[in-house]
């Protein structure tokens, strides 16, 4: 036999009613957040699940932000370059009319002063800044001004005017992450973008007796190349052509010296590394503290110039009324100096290209991971509704039924 006290059929009715008012606060609050989960225990799995998917769709909208960035500046760009595009075509356009031989010297001389305002312009697009306020076209040094034009005298003219225009960026472009692990370059170091001719540096010192002396390094455009005790110029000449750092290594035929050129249309940086010389020692790089590209040995020889250098000649020989040199050295060096640039368009072409896909392909990703995190999280309404009615029905019926479900006690007939 069951003993049953007077307080349990009391304290199970309330036991019972609070459970079934807890299950209808559970419900009451998947339909107010519009989430199955409220808390992490009402499905620890599925809380996991969803935290991950969350934190991946915040890395996803971040790539995308990131590809509107990249993009909105290869737009601006993009303008500056076919405007010196514009100004290059002009300065060709003066150079073939001034290698006619139809015009007098004072007549090349106008033309001369219009060259001028070409190179002060294709200054100016050098130094762009971008919306951002930052410098386009200075690889990763943004607050600085990229080219730094000097001036002097030039003969045929008693004004001063450009005569040199140095490059003071850095050759590391700046990148962003526009997928997992994926980055891509967000500005144009401007050694490459107005650099008209593959440039060639040659040393004036026989390098085939020259052994490394310890272990080093050194950076050709940014690329690191180990060397080791005992290497012989052959193997630095190696090594440089193995790095992929767009440059081919030989040695002179006639002095036995090393030569560097560049495979493309750009500026070559060469830097020795820390307690390394063997640059310095193969007469391609000074014994100063110069960065590059103001390190170059004052005995080596090197060729192969920017779009300024080709816009200074043509000026220059257009002042000095050297019509020969206009319509050879003049006209090949504007030649070159568009070939880059319709390069670099090309290449800005081809990135919006890839940016494009790439945004498509991350919002398509965006909604997929929204939807298995909603799958997961959001909560069916039809059910939750149903099943809170069905538990608020069932609680009136039992708040109902519990005044009888009570039995009387002995106390009832105490009087």
């Amino acid at each position: 036999m069951q003993r049953i006290s007077t307080n349990l059929p009391n304290d199970s009715m309330q036991f019972y009613l609070r459970e079934r008012t807890r299950a209808m606060q559970q419900l009451q609050n998947q339909v107010a957040t519009q989430s199955r989960i409220t808390n992490l225990r009402d499905a620890p799995l599925a809380a996991a699940h969803a935290t991950r998917y969350r934190s991946y769709t915040v890395r996803l909208e971040r790539f995308g932000e990131n590809i509107g960035t990249i993009k909105d500046r290869n737009q601006i760009a993009e303008g500056y370059v076919q405007r010196s595009v514009d100004l290059l075509q002009r300065a060709r356009e003066l150079a073939v009319q001034g290698a006619h031989g139809t015009y007098a010297p004072e007549d090349l001389r106008h033309m001369g002063a219009e060259m001028n305002e070409i190179l002060q312009e294709m200054v100016e697009l050098g130094n762009a800044r971008g919306s951002d306020g930052t410098m386009i076209f200075s690889g990763d040094r943004t607050k600085q001004q990229p080219f730094q034009a000097l001036t002097g005298m030039v003969t045929g003219d008693n004004q001063r005017m450009i005569t040199e225009v140095h490059y003071q960026g850095t050759i590391t472009p700046q990148s962003a992450e526009i997928s997992e692990n994926v980055f891509l370059e967000s500005n144009f170091p401007g050694n490459r973008v107005f650099w008209a001719e593959a440039q060639q540096i040659q040393s004036r010192l026989d390098a085939r007796q020259y052994q490394v002396d310890q272990d080093g390094t050194f950076s050709v455009n940014g690329v690191e190349i180990t060397l080791r005790e005992g290497d012989t110029a052959f193997s630095v000449i190696q090594k440089i052509n193995d790095a992929g750092a767009g440059v081919r290594a030989r040695l002179d035929p006639v002095h036995s010296s090393l030569v560097i050129e560049g495979t493309s249309p750009r500026q070559i940086w060469l830097q020795d590394g820390p307690g390394s010389q063997v640059l310095q020692d193969l007469g391609l790089v000074g014994s100063g503290d110069d960065r590059p590209p103001g390190n170059i040995a004052p005995s080596a020889r090197v060729s192969g110039g920017s779009v300024f250098d080709s816009l200074i000649a043509l000026r220059d020989q257009m002042m000095n009324g050297d019509q020969d040199a206009l319509g050879s050295r003049g006209l090949r060096g504007i030649d070159s100096a568009l070939d880059s640039m319709f390069g670099t368009l090309g290449r800005i072409g081809a990135v919006n290209a890839r940016l494009e896909g790439s945004y498509k392909r991350n919002d398509m990703e965006i909604l997929d991971v929204k939807g298995q995190d909603s799958r997961l999280t959001d909560v069916d309404f039809a059910e939750a509704i149903t099943d809170l009615k069905m538990l608020e029905m069932t609680h009136r019926a039992a708040l109902g039924v519990s005044a009888r479900v009570i039995q009387p006690t002995l106390l009832d007939f105490l009087r």
